[in-house]
C-alpha cells in the first residue's frame, strides 16, 4: 500500500478543500459574532454543488470565479425579482429558472449549481439582503477557499481566467 499515493488521490483532496470550505461558512453562519446579526447567513444549499466543481474540477469553465461569482449572483437576482413581483406558484418558479439559465448562458457566467437559486430564493421568501449575505459573500468566500487550496497549497492553476 502506498500511503502517498492514498493521500494525494484527487477525490480525497477535493473533499477536503470542499468540507473545510464549507466548515468555514458553516461556522460563520453558526458560532461567530456574526451569527446572530443580520451578516451571520452565510450559507446557501447550492454552495455544495459549487464547491463539487471549485475544488473537484478547477479547470472547468464553470468554476471559475466569474461564473460562479456571477452565476450565483444573477439567478438569485432573478428569484428575489420573481419572488417581489410576482405570486410564486410552479409556473412562476419554473419561469423564473428557464430565464436566469437563458441569462447565464447568454452572458457566459454559467455555474449549474446556480440553477436551482430561483427555486430555493423563492420558496425561501427571502429579501434583496440576501444577494449580500448568503450569495456574494459566499460566493466570495468560495472563490477565495479555491485558490488557497488548489494554487498555493496543491499547486494547480487556479483560476484559469478571470475572464
Amino acid at each position: 500500500m502506498n500511503l502517498r499515493k492514498i493521500i494525494c488521490w484527487p477525490p480525497l483532496l477535493a473533499g477536503i478543500g470542499a468540507g473545510v470550505t464549507i466548515v468555514i461558512l458553516g461556522f460563520i453562519t453558526y458560532e461567530s459574532i456574526l451569527s446572530d446579526t443580520n451578516y451571520g447567513l452565510w450559507l446557501f444549499a447550492s454552495f455544495g454543488s459549487s464547491v463539487v466543481i471549485v475544488f473537484g474540477y478547477p479547470d472547468n469553465v464553470f468554476a471559475q470565479p466569474k461564473n460562479l461569482f456571477f452565476g450565483h449572483l444573477l439567478t438569485s437576482f432573478i428569484g428575489i425579482f420573481f419572488l417581489t413581483f410576482f405570486e410564486v406558484n410552479f409556473i412562476t418558479i419554473g419561469i423564473a429558472v428557464g430565464i436566469a439559465v437563458m441569462l447565464m448562458i447568454a452572458l457566459k457566467i454559467t455555474h449549474p449549481p446556480a440553477g436551482g437559486n430561483p427555486i430555493a430564493v423563492m420558496l425561501g421568501g427571502v429579501s434583496f439582503q440576501f444577494l449580500i449575505f448568503p450569495v456574494m459573500v459566499g460566493a466570495i468566500t468560495i472563490i477565495i477557499g479555491g485558490i488557497i487550496y488548489n494554487s498555493l497549497i496543491l499547486k494547480r492553476k487556479y483560476p484559469i481566467s478571470w475572464k
